[in-house]
Protein backbone atom coordinates (compact mmCIF):
# COMPACT_ATOMS: atom_id res chain seq x y z
CA UNK A 1 0.00 0.00 0.00
CA UNK A 2 1.21 3.40 -0.52
CA UNK A 3 2.17 5.80 2.07
CA UNK A 4 -0.94 7.67 4.11
CA UNK A 5 1.40 9.83 5.65
CA UNK A 6 1.00 14.27 4.44
CA UNK A 7 4.87 13.54 5.75
CA UNK A 8 7.57 13.04 3.06
CA UNK A 9 8.94 9.79 3.17
CA UNK A 10 12.07 11.19 4.39
CA UNK A 11 11.05 11.91 7.47
CA UNK A 12 9.05 8.76 8.65
CA UNK A 13 10.69 6.22 10.80
CA UNK A 14 12.22 2.91 8.22
CA UNK A 15 10.15 0.74 10.50
CA UNK A 16 6.64 2.97 9.88
CA UNK A 17 7.24 3.13 6.19
CA UNK A 18 8.29 -0.69 5.78
CA UNK A 19 4.92 -1.26 7.45
CA UNK A 20 3.06 1.31 5.47
CA UNK A 21 4.68 0.41 2.21
CA UNK A 22 5.15 -3.04 2.23
CA UNK A 23 2.98 -5.94 2.69
CA UNK A 24 5.35 -7.07 5.65
CA UNK A 25 4.08 -6.90 9.05
CA UNK A 26 6.01 -5.57 12.00
CA UNK A 27 5.58 -7.23 15.59
CA UNK A 28 6.89 -6.04 19.02
CA UNK A 29 8.94 -8.90 20.76
CA UNK A 30 7.42 -7.88 24.19
CA UNK A 31 4.23 -7.76 26.04
CA UNK A 32 5.76 -4.72 28.11
CA UNK A 33 3.15 -2.10 27.07
CA UNK A 34 5.49 0.95 27.65
CA UNK A 35 7.85 -0.21 24.86
CA UNK A 36 4.40 -1.38 22.43
CA UNK A 37 2.59 1.53 22.74
CA UNK A 38 5.74 2.69 20.94
CA UNK A 39 6.53 0.17 19.41
CA UNK A 40 2.52 0.54 18.12
CA UNK A 41 3.29 4.39 16.99
CA UNK A 42 6.50 2.99 14.75
CA UNK A 43 4.13 0.29 13.08
CA UNK A 44 3.76 -2.51 14.96
CA UNK A 45 0.52 -4.37 14.42
CA UNK A 46 1.24 -7.59 16.55
CA UNK A 47 3.67 -8.74 19.76
CA UNK A 48 5.03 -11.42 21.17
CA UNK A 49 6.11 -12.88 24.64
CA UNK A 50 7.67 -16.07 25.84
CA UNK A 51 8.91 -17.11 29.41
CA UNK A 52 12.68 -15.23 28.98
CA UNK A 53 10.33 -11.62 27.67
CA UNK A 54 8.01 -12.29 30.79
CA UNK A 55 10.66 -12.59 33.11
CA UNK A 56 12.51 -9.60 31.95
CA UNK A 57 9.36 -7.11 32.02
CA UNK A 58 7.98 -8.68 35.76
CA UNK A 59 11.73 -7.74 36.67
CA UNK A 60 11.97 -4.28 35.06
CA UNK A 61 8.36 -3.20 36.27
CA UNK A 62 8.51 -4.41 40.36
CA UNK A 63 6.89 -1.97 40.95
CA UNK A 64 3.65 -2.87 39.42
CA UNK A 65 4.03 -6.60 39.42
CA UNK A 66 4.94 -6.75 43.25
CA UNK A 67 1.56 -5.25 44.36
CA UNK A 68 -0.30 -7.21 41.51
CA UNK A 69 1.60 -10.71 42.50
CA UNK A 70 0.66 -10.58 46.15
CA UNK A 71 -2.94 -9.78 44.76
CA UNK A 72 -2.86 -12.66 42.95
CA UNK A 73 -1.71 -14.51 46.11
CA UNK A 74 -4.23 -13.28 48.32
CA UNK A 75 -6.94 -14.45 45.58
CA UNK A 76 -5.45 -18.15 45.16
CA UNK A 77 -4.15 -19.00 48.10
CA UNK A 78 -3.28 -22.33 47.02
CA UNK A 79 -1.79 -21.53 44.23
CA UNK A 80 1.68 -22.62 43.88
CA UNK A 81 4.90 -20.07 42.86
CA UNK A 82 4.44 -21.38 39.51
CA UNK A 83 0.96 -20.96 39.56
CA UNK A 84 1.02 -17.87 40.28
CA UNK A 85 3.50 -16.70 37.86
CA UNK A 86 0.98 -18.06 35.30
CA UNK A 87 -1.26 -15.87 36.68
CA UNK A 88 0.62 -13.13 35.76
CA UNK A 89 1.69 -14.07 32.35
CA UNK A 90 -1.99 -14.33 31.56
CA UNK A 91 -2.78 -10.55 33.48
CA UNK A 92 0.51 -9.26 31.45
CA UNK A 93 -0.91 -11.11 27.98
CA UNK A 94 -4.45 -9.82 28.44
CA UNK A 95 -3.30 -6.10 28.97
CA UNK A 96 -0.85 -6.15 25.69
CA UNK A 97 -3.58 -7.74 24.11
CA UNK A 98 -6.29 -5.42 24.48
CA UNK A 99 -3.99 -2.83 23.28
CA UNK A 100 -3.99 -4.46 19.81
CA UNK A 101 -7.58 -4.99 19.51
CA UNK A 102 -8.38 -2.31 17.05
CA UNK A 103 -5.48 -3.37 14.64
CA UNK A 104 -6.78 -7.20 15.23
CA UNK A 105 -10.79 -5.50 13.95
CA UNK A 106 -8.89 -4.00 11.17
CA UNK A 107 -6.78 -6.86 9.71
CA UNK A 108 -9.99 -9.56 10.80
CA UNK A 109 -7.74 -10.97 12.75
CA UNK A 110 -4.67 -11.81 10.88
CA UNK A 111 -2.61 -9.12 12.61
CA UNK A 112 -3.13 -7.01 16.07
CA UNK A 113 -2.46 -10.57 17.78
CA UNK A 114 -0.67 -11.06 21.33
CA UNK A 115 1.18 -14.17 21.38
CA UNK A 116 1.11 -16.20 24.81
CA UNK A 117 3.81 -19.07 24.94
CA UNK A 118 2.62 -22.38 26.40
CA UNK A 119 4.78 -23.77 29.59
CA UNK A 120 7.80 -24.83 27.92
CA UNK A 121 7.87 -27.73 30.66
CA UNK A 122 4.59 -29.10 28.62
CA UNK A 123 7.04 -29.66 25.37
CA UNK A 124 6.90 -33.39 25.28
CA UNK A 125 3.15 -33.63 25.60
CA UNK A 126 0.20 -33.15 23.23
CA UNK A 127 -2.37 -33.24 25.25
CA UNK A 128 -1.32 -30.52 27.77
CA UNK A 129 0.11 -28.20 25.04
CA UNK A 130 -3.56 -28.52 23.86
CA UNK A 131 -5.45 -27.83 27.00
CA UNK A 132 -3.29 -24.73 27.61
CA UNK A 133 -3.65 -23.30 23.81
CA UNK A 134 -7.40 -23.86 25.15
CA UNK A 135 -7.21 -21.94 28.23
CA UNK A 136 -5.07 -18.90 26.34
CA UNK A 137 -7.20 -18.82 23.61
CA UNK A 138 -10.03 -17.81 25.74
CA UNK A 139 -8.17 -14.74 27.80
CA UNK A 140 -8.76 -12.62 25.20
CA UNK A 141 -9.92 -12.84 21.09
CA UNK A 142 -7.17 -11.57 19.75
CA UNK A 143 -4.61 -14.25 21.19
CA UNK A 144 -2.24 -16.44 19.50
CA UNK A 145 -0.85 -19.71 21.57
CA UNK A 146 3.02 -20.06 20.73
CA UNK A 147 3.82 -24.25 20.54
CA UNK A 148 7.17 -25.64 20.34
CA UNK A 149 7.56 -27.20 16.87
CA UNK A 150 8.91 -30.23 18.10
CA UNK A 151 6.61 -33.78 17.17
CA UNK A 152 4.55 -33.44 20.27
CA UNK A 153 3.93 -29.53 19.30
CA UNK A 154 2.91 -29.90 15.90
CA UNK A 155 0.64 -32.86 16.76
CA UNK A 156 -0.26 -29.54 19.67
CA UNK A 157 -0.76 -27.17 16.21
CA UNK A 158 -2.88 -29.71 14.09
CA UNK A 159 -5.41 -30.41 16.93
CA UNK A 160 -5.34 -26.43 18.13
CA UNK A 161 -5.96 -25.48 14.94
CA UNK A 162 -8.64 -27.80 14.02
CA UNK A 163 -10.45 -26.28 17.23
CA UNK A 164 -10.24 -22.60 15.80
CA UNK A 165 -6.98 -21.47 17.33
CA UNK A 166 -4.63 -19.22 16.07
CA UNK A 167 -1.03 -20.86 16.80
CA UNK A 168 2.63 -19.57 16.51
CA UNK A 169 5.00 -22.30 15.98
CA UNK A 170 8.35 -21.46 18.49
CA UNK A 171 11.62 -23.07 19.30
CA UNK A 172 11.94 -23.62 15.43
CA UNK A 173 15.13 -22.92 13.39
CA UNK A 174 14.89 -24.60 10.16
CA UNK A 175 12.86 -24.79 7.02
CA UNK A 176 12.03 -28.21 7.77
CA UNK A 177 10.40 -27.11 10.62
CA UNK A 178 8.37 -24.53 8.91
CA UNK A 179 7.42 -26.66 6.73
CA UNK A 180 6.03 -29.34 8.90
CA UNK A 181 4.16 -27.19 11.34
CA UNK A 182 2.55 -25.21 7.92
CA UNK A 183 1.49 -28.65 6.49
CA UNK A 184 0.09 -29.83 9.92
CA UNK A 185 -1.29 -26.54 10.38
CA UNK A 186 -3.33 -26.33 6.46
CA UNK A 187 -4.58 -30.05 7.26
CA UNK A 188 -6.43 -28.47 10.03
CA UNK A 189 -7.25 -25.08 8.49
CA UNK A 190 -9.14 -27.52 5.11
CA UNK A 191 -10.80 -29.65 7.86
CA UNK A 192 -12.23 -26.39 8.60
CA UNK A 193 -13.19 -25.39 5.85
CA UNK A 194 -14.93 -28.37 4.62
CA UNK A 195 -16.80 -28.46 7.65
CA UNK A 196 -18.51 -25.24 6.98
CA UNK A 197 -16.29 -23.94 10.25
CA UNK A 198 -14.23 -20.21 9.51
CA UNK A 199 -10.60 -19.99 9.12
CA UNK A 200 -11.10 -16.23 7.92
CA UNK A 201 -10.15 -14.61 11.19
CA UNK A 202 -7.53 -16.96 11.90
CA UNK A 203 -4.08 -16.00 11.93
CA UNK A 204 -1.26 -19.13 12.00
CA UNK A 205 2.64 -18.24 11.86
CA UNK A 206 5.82 -19.99 12.09
CA UNK A 207 8.49 -18.88 13.73
CA UNK A 208 11.75 -19.07 12.37
CA UNK A 209 14.66 -18.03 15.26
CA UNK A 210 17.19 -16.49 13.15
CA UNK A 211 19.36 -15.18 15.46
CA UNK A 212 19.27 -18.23 17.44
CA UNK A 213 20.24 -20.12 14.68
CA UNK A 214 23.25 -18.20 14.16
CA UNK A 215 24.43 -18.50 17.65
CA UNK A 216 24.12 -22.29 16.96
CA UNK A 217 26.33 -22.62 14.40
CA UNK A 218 28.74 -20.52 15.63
CA UNK A 219 29.06 -22.98 18.89
CA UNK A 220 28.94 -25.77 16.86
CA UNK A 221 31.69 -24.32 14.78
CA UNK A 222 33.76 -23.55 17.66
CA UNK A 223 33.68 -27.48 18.69
CA UNK A 224 34.06 -28.21 15.88
CA UNK A 225 37.20 -26.24 15.21
CA UNK A 226 36.05 -24.91 11.93
CA UNK A 227 36.92 -21.42 10.36
CA UNK A 228 35.69 -19.54 7.49
CA UNK A 229 34.64 -16.05 6.94
CA UNK A 230 32.68 -15.36 10.36
CA UNK A 231 30.43 -13.00 8.66
CA UNK A 232 29.12 -15.49 6.71
CA UNK A 233 27.23 -16.77 10.34
CA UNK A 234 25.13 -13.60 10.29
CA UNK A 235 23.38 -14.58 6.52
CA UNK A 236 22.73 -18.30 7.94
CA UNK A 237 19.44 -17.28 9.93
CA UNK A 238 18.30 -14.79 6.54
CA UNK A 239 18.90 -17.68 3.89
CA UNK A 240 16.22 -20.16 5.89
CA UNK A 241 14.27 -17.53 6.69
CA UNK A 242 14.06 -16.23 3.11
CA UNK A 243 14.29 -19.99 2.36
CA UNK A 244 11.26 -21.05 3.65
CA UNK A 245 9.26 -17.82 2.67
CA UNK A 246 9.51 -18.79 -0.72
CA UNK A 247 8.60 -22.49 -0.20
CA UNK A 248 5.49 -21.66 1.90
CA UNK A 249 4.33 -19.33 -0.44
CA UNK A 250 4.97 -21.63 -3.20
CA UNK A 251 2.57 -24.00 -2.11
CA UNK A 252 0.01 -21.90 -1.10
CA UNK A 253 -0.09 -22.65 2.35
CA UNK A 254 -1.71 -20.32 5.06
CA UNK A 255 0.61 -20.26 7.71
CA UNK A 256 2.93 -16.90 7.70
CA UNK A 257 6.65 -16.92 8.32
CA UNK A 258 7.87 -14.82 11.15
CA UNK A 259 11.46 -13.87 11.70
CA UNK A 260 12.53 -13.51 15.35
CA UNK A 261 15.46 -13.78 17.93
CA UNK A 262 17.18 -10.57 16.31
CA UNK A 263 20.98 -10.37 16.18
CA UNK A 264 21.38 -7.99 13.44
CA UNK A 265 19.72 -5.99 11.23
CA UNK A 266 19.68 -8.05 8.24
CA UNK A 267 16.80 -9.99 9.81
CA UNK A 268 14.55 -6.92 9.57
CA UNK A 269 16.04 -5.74 6.18
CA UNK A 270 16.79 -8.58 4.13
CA UNK A 271 13.13 -9.70 4.64
CA UNK A 272 10.86 -6.59 3.97
CA UNK A 273 8.94 -6.73 0.94
CA UNK A 274 7.14 -10.11 2.10
CA UNK A 275 3.75 -11.28 3.39
CA UNK A 276 5.36 -12.05 6.25
CA UNK A 277 5.98 -10.94 9.97
CA UNK A 278 9.20 -9.45 11.72
CA UNK A 279 9.59 -8.77 15.51
CA UNK A 280 12.27 -6.99 16.66
CA UNK A 281 12.72 -6.38 20.19
CA UNK A 282 11.94 -2.58 20.41
CA UNK A 283 15.20 -1.25 21.09
CA UNK A 284 16.21 -2.98 18.12
CA UNK A 285 13.35 -0.87 16.39
CA UNK A 286 14.80 2.16 17.66
CA UNK A 287 18.63 1.51 16.22
CA UNK A 288 16.89 1.01 12.91
CA UNK A 289 14.83 4.28 13.24
CA UNK A 290 18.14 5.76 15.03
CA UNK A 291 20.18 4.75 11.97
CA UNK A 292 17.58 5.34 9.31
CA UNK A 293 18.21 1.80 7.57
CA UNK A 294 17.05 1.90 3.46
CA UNK A 295 13.11 0.44 3.91
CA UNK A 296 13.92 -1.31 0.61
CA UNK A 297 11.83 -4.55 -0.51
CA UNK A 298 14.60 -7.45 -0.19
CA UNK A 299 12.74 -10.73 0.07
CA UNK A 300 13.45 -11.75 -3.31
CA UNK A 301 16.93 -10.91 -3.34
CA UNK A 302 18.95 -14.42 -2.61
CA UNK A 303 21.46 -14.28 -0.13
CA UNK A 304 25.17 -14.77 -1.73
CA UNK A 305 25.35 -18.38 -3.18
CA UNK A 306 28.95 -18.18 -2.56
CA UNK A 307 28.02 -17.74 1.53
CA UNK A 308 25.18 -20.49 1.29
CA UNK A 309 27.55 -22.80 -0.36
CA UNK A 310 30.05 -22.35 1.88
CA UNK A 311 27.89 -22.68 4.66
CA UNK A 312 26.23 -25.97 3.52
CA UNK A 313 29.84 -27.28 2.61
CA UNK A 314 31.04 -26.86 5.76
CA UNK A 315 28.72 -26.59 8.45
CA UNK A 316 26.64 -29.93 8.94
CA UNK A 317 24.08 -28.17 11.32
CA UNK A 318 23.28 -25.37 8.39
CA UNK A 319 22.58 -28.02 6.62
CA UNK A 320 20.10 -29.39 9.07
CA UNK A 321 18.28 -25.95 9.15
CA UNK A 322 18.49 -24.60 5.53
CA UNK A 323 18.05 -28.18 3.44
CA UNK A 324 14.12 -29.12 3.04
CA UNK A 325 14.84 -33.00 4.22
CA UNK A 326 17.59 -31.37 7.15
CA UNK A 327 15.49 -33.12 9.42
CA UNK A 328 12.91 -35.22 10.21
CA UNK A 329 9.92 -34.44 12.58
CA UNK A 330 11.62 -36.66 15.62
CA UNK A 331 15.18 -35.21 15.23
CA UNK A 332 13.32 -31.65 15.99
CA UNK A 333 13.81 -31.97 19.67
CA UNK A 334 17.21 -32.73 19.54
CA UNK A 335 18.36 -30.06 16.84
CA UNK A 336 21.16 -28.13 19.24
CA UNK A 337 19.51 -24.69 19.23
CA UNK A 338 16.07 -26.54 19.86
CA UNK A 339 18.12 -27.87 22.84
CA UNK A 340 19.35 -24.77 24.32
CA UNK A 341 16.05 -22.74 23.69
CA UNK A 342 14.19 -25.10 25.24
CA UNK A 343 16.78 -25.12 28.39
CA UNK A 344 16.94 -21.38 28.49
CA UNK A 345 13.04 -21.42 28.62
CA UNK A 346 12.90 -23.75 31.45
CA UNK A 347 15.06 -21.97 33.14
CA UNK A 348 13.51 -18.78 32.62
CA UNK A 349 10.27 -20.49 34.14
CA UNK A 350 12.20 -21.32 37.35
CA UNK A 351 13.63 -18.07 37.76
CA UNK A 352 10.20 -16.70 37.64
CA UNK A 353 8.81 -19.36 40.32
CA UNK A 354 11.90 -18.32 42.32
CA UNK A 355 10.55 -14.09 41.63
CA UNK A 356 7.32 -15.04 42.67
CA UNK A 357 9.24 -17.14 46.32
CA UNK A 358 10.81 -14.18 46.80
CA UNK A 359 8.01 -11.54 46.77
CA UNK A 360 5.75 -13.81 48.90
CA UNK A 361 8.22 -15.57 51.50
CA UNK A 362 11.44 -12.59 51.66
CA UNK A 363 14.52 -14.00 53.74
CA UNK A 364 14.12 -12.80 57.42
Amino acid sequence: MALTSTSSADDVAPTLRAARSTPTALWNDSADLDELRQAIAHGAVGATCNPVIALTTLRTHLDVWGPRLHTLAAEHPDASENDLAWLAIEWMSVEAASLLEPVFGERGGRDGRLSVQTDPRLHRSTEALVAQAQRFAALAPNIIVKIPATRAGIEAMRQATYLGISVNATVSFSVAQAVAVAEAVEESLERRDAEGLDTTTMGPVCTIMGGRLDDWLKVAAERDRVLIDPGYYEWAGVATLKKAYHLLRERGLRTRVLSAAFRNHLQWSELLGGDLVISPPFDWQRRINENHLPAEPRIDVPVDPRIVATLRDRSPEFRKAYDEDGMSVDAFAAFGATRRTLRQFLEAGAALDALVRDLLVPEP
